[in-house]
């Protein structure tokens, strides 16, 4: 069975996206986005919503392109641009850039793609990534927690019908006071 990870930079407050969807606040260090990079490197398979979708597909495609791209910059973007991707999304028609889209349900749909055979699966957004919590399916939660407080916003975690108990696997910090958890969900 294919592992399932939610993964986000965060505010020290819960959030990953302050109001109006402001992502100011977690430019990541040079270390942090390398870590980022080889995690996307080594993904088998990204399951996203449909926001993270048009978030992700605004920028990296063509990322490398752009005057002034750094080398991290040009490796994320060939490793993202690679990395097979399933939208979920019931407003969505098109999808681009090694993606599939799915409109049915979200837990039949990973249910099946977590027993498939392949690499490790991440889970962003946190749209679909709470209906993948209310539902038991993931299976790691990592935290990259950054020392600020926006107050309000996008959840991390959405509201749950069941405590999901949880063992620390591993912690490290980051330049800037970032701090990085790893969950793994006791069963």
């Amino acid at each position: 069975m294919r592992r399932l990870t939610f993964g986000m930079n965060l505010s020290l407050d819960g959030y990953i996206a302050a109001p109006g969807d402001d992502l100011g606040w977690s430019v990541p260090s040079d270390e942090l986005f390398q870590w980022w990079s080889d995690r996307v490197g080594a993904t088998g398979l990204a399951l996203y919503g449909r926001k993270l979708s048009e978030t992700m597909s605004s920028h990296w495609p063509i990322a490398d392109q752009r005057p002034g791209a750094t080398p991290a910059e040009i490796e994320f973007a060939r490793r993202w641009r690679d990395m097979p991707k399933v939208v979920f999304s019931s407003t969505t028609s098109t999808v681009g850039w090694n993606t599939r889209l799915v409109t049915g349900d979200a837990v039949t749909e990973i249910t099946r793609l977590k027993g498939e055979d392949g690499g490790p699966i991440d889970i962003g957004g946190a749209t679909l990534a709470g209906v993948a919590m209310r539902a038991g399916l993931i299976d790691e939660y990592v935290l990259v927690t950054a020392p600020v407080l926006v107050g309000s916003g996008t959840p991390f975690f959405t509201a749950l019908d069941n405590w999901v108990n949880l063992t620390l696997m591993e912690t490290r910090t980051f330049p800037d006071g970032v701090i990085l958890t790893r969950y793994e969900t006791r069963r």
